[in-house]
């Protein structure tokens, strides 16, 4: 199969995904709606997504700012804090208005300064949504900033989450955004209909060499951050063994070129225009073509107990230049890839 030169699959989801509000959505939501059916949205914007009123009004302003002709589905999720009403979050799953809650860990990344201090705070709504099958979607990162920054996932997995699943074991869990070599280990020795993780195209792409490579490339920083080169084998391995427990989240994060130049340059990696591009790329170059249709379009849905998507999408061996940068009034948003060319394209 790594002589394809052209591939249909059923049309991918991405199952993290940032698109903030106002001018930037509007300018950054059609590069998600060209590759992907539905996208899970992350709710934390300045003013957080915590119940189902700011859900609604969010998916109505992401609906309206799409140009293109399509069916493109936002899943909302609610971003979880200590006050979070169980009648609002039972509610809205059963409404079908959020797909799942998220747990940030209090200042672990782009504005998570309501996040959980103590995951103990909320075991009284971690015990309802276990109780309705209700998904949690976590960043997985302890936030302590005595920990060494390239630990913090292996050791959140330690500390937090091998602890959490023993209290909550039917609880389903996504890790989002893995990055080492032991959430992969974690998810493939657990096994468990209740665990799975997301993988991002940059880290499965780059390590943390790139980062210095030429100077420092804020462009490449983003939280959890790129680690280690055994680390981002590991990620590749994990796609390229077909396991179902793994499956596509870009973890697309724009941010304006002076926030990421800035002397505190912001985390996160705007990779919408490229993302389902580099995915094919790794796939190919590990010779795991045969497991990408899964990993785009299938093991989400599975995982999230709703339907796979009907409509499909060809890609083609034909090199495709991305863009250089998209322009916000007077400033801009530089995608991952710029104006570099990749060996896929699109059929339109």
């Amino acid at each position: 199969m790594s002589s394809l030169k052209k591939i249909k699959i059923i049309k991918p989801d991405d199952w993290h995904l940032h698109l903030r509000d106002g001018k930037i959505l509007k300018k950054v939501l059609k590069y998600t709606q060209i590759f992907y059916q539905r996208a899970i949205i992350m709710p934390n914007l300045k003013n957080p997504i915590v119940n189902c009123k700011k859900a609604i009004a969010y998916k109505r302003s992401i609906i309206n700012a799409s140009k293109l002709n399509t069916k493109f589905e936002p899943l909302m999720t609610c971003y979880l804090t200590k006050e979070t009403s169980l009648q609002e979050l039972q509610y809205g799953f059963l409404k079908k208005i959020f797909i799942g809650a998220k747990l940030y860990p209090n200042q672990s990344t782009t504005n998570s300064k309501t996040g959980i201090t103590k995951i103990s705070e909320i075991f009284h709504i971690l015990e309802l949504m276990q109780k309705i099958k209700m998904p949690l979607l976590i960043h997985g990162e302890e936030s302590n900033f005595n920990i060494d920054i390239y630990d913090r996932e292996a050791i959140f997995i330690e500390k937090t989450l091998v602890p959490l699943r023993k209290l909550f074991p039917e609880l389903k869990i996504i890790l989002e955004h893995i990055t080492t070599k032991e959430a992969v280990s974690y998810i493939e020795e657990n096994n468990s209909l209740y665990l799975a993780g997301t993988i991002t195209p940059h880290h499965l792409m780059f390590n943390r060499n790139n980062m210095f490579i030429n100077g420092i490339q804020p462009n490449l920083y983003c939280l959890p951050i790129l680690k280690r080169k055994i680390h981002q084998n590991a990620l590749r391995k994990a796609i390229s063994n077909g396991s179902t427990r793994f499956f596509l989240g870009s973890d697309s994060a724009p941010h304006l070129h002076k926030n990421k130049i800035n002397v505190v340059g912001c985390a996160g990696i705007f990779n919408a225009p490229s993302s389902l591009l580099c995915y094919i790329t790794i796939f190919e170059k590990m010779k795991a073509l045969k497991h990408f249709e899964s990993f785009c379009s299938k093991n989400g849905p599975n995982f999230y107990n709703i339907p796979i998507n009907k409509e499909s999408i060809t890609l083609i061996k034909k090199p495709h230049k991305i863009i250089k940068k998209v322009n916000i009034e007077k400033d801009f948003i530089m995608p991952f890839l710029s104006g570099e060319t990749v060996n896929w394209s699109i059929v339109k």
